[in-house]
């Protein structure tokens, strides 16, 4: 089992908001009304990760090994929500997200086959860690920077679980494994603008349509998307770190080569001739 090693190497870097966090750095005049939106937005996505975790824990029964370290991504991830409310709280309370604002992104995601949600999910921690650390340089007050770095190491060390755990699909399923995330690192690190691929501007409810986003359910739908074009500039050379990562860590899960995405594809495409 992977649990009890990914419980002991994350309980050693657990950080606390009390005493790890510089809360008397805070500079007043260096937070704008823009910056305080976002930092509601990103909160209220980050609470996302329950209905994600409903959804990980319903389509992974048979698993216990990973719905075990769901307790240890859900708690991180919402102590990522809870942290920049808690920013939120001590210094723009008028932008503190309400309960109603937090439950609207509580909803049912479809069933999904375990496997691609698996590497969705491995690619959309990569993401959000590039995503965080882009935003932490775009901030200028010093501690909610210090708090976005903070939880972008959170996301990176949440890759790499997954990572352990897409090895582990390999060694129990092989090809069938290898070729669900060859499809879903096809899709996930082709998409080279700012509406690339993440688990919360995806589709996941047909019933809730056109609704049924996490990014259609925040106060300001469509906000991630300025947040990543205009004010955190999220540009292609981000973007090409992004794919860069997601290409060199399943090189070494397949074991193949893989220096740009149209490797990858054509390593699909064998492993589904192949399968045929």
């Amino acid at each position: 089992m992977l649990y009890p090693e990914l419980f002991r190497s994350l309980e050693k870097l657990r950080w606390s908001m009390d005493k790890d966090i510089p809360w008397d750095r805070f500079d007043a005049s260096l937070l704008s009304d823009e910056q305080a939106l976002t930092i509601k937005m990103n909160a209220i996505t980050e609470w996302s990760a329950l209905p994600a975790t409903e959804m990980f824990l319903r389509d992974n029964r048979e698993d216990s090994d990973f719905s075990a370290f769901m307790s240890i991504w859900f708690y991180e991830e919402q102590k990522h929500s809870l942290v920049l409310q808690e920013y939120l709280r001590r210094f723009r309370p008028d932008m503190l997200p309400t309960e109603e604002e937090l439950h609207a992104v509580r909803f049912e995601f479809d069933p999904a086959p375990p496997l691609e949600t698996l590497m969705m999910h491995f690619c959309g921690e990569i993401r959000l860690t590039h995503w965080y650390q882009c935003a932490s340089q775009w901030h200028t007050e010093p501690v909610i920077k210090f708090i976005y770095d903070t939880i972008a190491q959170d996301e990176a060390r949440h890759g790499g679980c997954y990572r352990r755990f897409m090895e582990r699909a390999i060694d129990k399923q092989g090809d069938t494994a290898r070729l669900a995330f060859a499809k879903m690192g096809v899709l996930m690190a082709s998409i080279r603008t700012s509406n690339a691929l993440h688990p919360t501007n995806l589709h996941v409810n047909k019933k809730l349509y056109p609704k049924d986003r996490v990014q259609d359910r925040v106060p300001e739908p469509g906000w991630m998307e300025h947040w990543l074009n205009d004010q955190i500039r999220f540009d292609r050379e981000w973007q090409e770190k992004v794919i860069a990562r997601i290409l060199q860590n399943l090189s070494l899960i397949l074991k193949v080569k893989l220096d740009s995405v149209r490797d990858l594809s054509i390593y699909r495409k064998q492993l589904a001739a192949d399968a045929a």
